[in-house]
């Protein structure tokens, strides 16, 4: 029976270690986890009296402190926000909606504004409502709202402009007074707008475009600036002359529209005259064709009749000048009364004709 004194069953002492009889060596063991947890408690037990008594439950409430510290760390951005992180102040980057991750405090903080809400700024009166307002609830500002035109008038323009945050980072830390910024930028291209329109099409049609116009500038001015902020809209919500002068302008604005009503009645009577007075002209110019192809026919027949009477006459003059005779004596007496003496029947005065009476019978 073999007994294994102070060794291992491979002929080692208990550890692993070699001899110098030639034993099988073993590779470094592991690091003992115990032994280092041991080491370190030692350590921190020089730091607090009564040795090592209490220096488990603070090592363990150590762990559990730090992986509180660790899990900090953890944020949720919401659908409508966009995380901003920021490393001892400084912005890092941004994150979408879900769940992130930053180093925690003091590290990395997050910031989470909303990017969805749309926001409204009003420019030249000022409203407490926010959905709307009514005249009794607008206050006008005439500094912003009063505008010089393309053409030297003066016109009084109150409007909305409304935008979201498109890069919270920016809209954080590029500029400092966001909603100052796109006050100054809108006021700015609106007076652009303005400056190159005329009052006429500023007050009636063209305001569609004069919004689509200063849309397009605010936000070419707000991307210089790195602002992070996106127009969605800009709302024209009144456009008028000054106060001084608005009850001549309706005036004027009142004949304007009757002379676009009168204009408008004298089309619509052009368009039912011109198509009438064209058919009748067309209908003038195929009678008149028609006319003239009758009287053409007409000649040719008479110039061939003619020829033909003329061919007979050459060949028997007195037949032919009695013939001419007695068809042109039909024609003129066609269609009158005829009374017909023969001049054989007797000479002398006829006390009494009654002529009516002969008038009266047959021919």
């Amino acid at each position: 029976m073999i007994i294994f004194k102070n060794q291992s069953p491979w002929g080692t002492p208990p550890g692993g270690g070699g001899n110098g009889n030639g034993g099988f060596r073993r590779g470094p063991m592991p690091p003992d986890i115990e032994e280092i947890i041991k080491n370190l408690q030692k350590k921190i037990n020089r730091f607090f009296p009564g040795g090592s008594k209490g220096g488990k439950p603070i090592i363990f409430g150590l762990v559990i402190l730090l992986i509180v510290w660790a899990l900090s760390g953890l944020y949720r951005v919401l659908p409508d926000e966009q995380g901003v992180v920021l490393r001892f102040g400084k912005f890092v980057n941004t994150t979408q909606p879900g769940l992130n991750y930053h180093l925690p405090f003091p590290v990395e903080s997050v910031l989470t504004p909303k990017v969805t809400k749309v926001n409204r700024m009003d420019i030249g009166f000022r409203s407490e409502r926010d959905s709307g307002f009514t005249s009794g609830g607008v206050a006008d500002v005439p500094e912003e709202s009063l505008m010089l035109t393309g053409d030297e008038n003066i016109v009084n323009i109150d409007f909305s402009v409304f935008w979201v945050i498109k890069d919270a980072g920016n809209f954080l830390f590029k500029i400092q007074d966001p909603e100052g910024t796109v006050k100054a930028a809108a006021e700015t291209a609106m007076r652009e707008v303005i400056a190159r329109s005329e009052i006429q099409p500023i007050l009636t049609e063209g305001r569609s475009k004069i919004e689509i116009d200063t849309q397009e500038i605010i936000q070419n001015i707000l991307d210089e600036y790195n602002s992070g902020i996106q127009i969605t809209q800009v709302q024209t919500q009144k456009a008028d002359p000054p106060d001084q002068v608005i009850d001549a302008f309706r005036d004027v604005q009142a004949a304007r529209a009757d002379m676009e009503r009168s204009k408008n009645e004298a089309e619509a009577y052009a368009n039912d005259v011109i198509p009438r007075a064209r058919g009748e002209a067309a209908k003038i110019l195929q009678a008149a064709e028609a006319y003239k192809k009758e009287v053409v026919a007409k000649a040719e027949g008479e110039a061939s009749r003619f020829v033909a009477i003329y061919t007979e006459y050459a060949k028997a003059k007195q037949v032919t000048q009695e013939r001419m005779y007695l068809e042109t004596m039909e024609k003129v007496l066609a269609d009158i009364n005829k009374i017909i003496i023969d001049k054989n029947s007797g000479s002398g005065v006829v006390p009494y004709l009654p002529l009516k009476e002969l008038g009266t019978g047959s021919n």
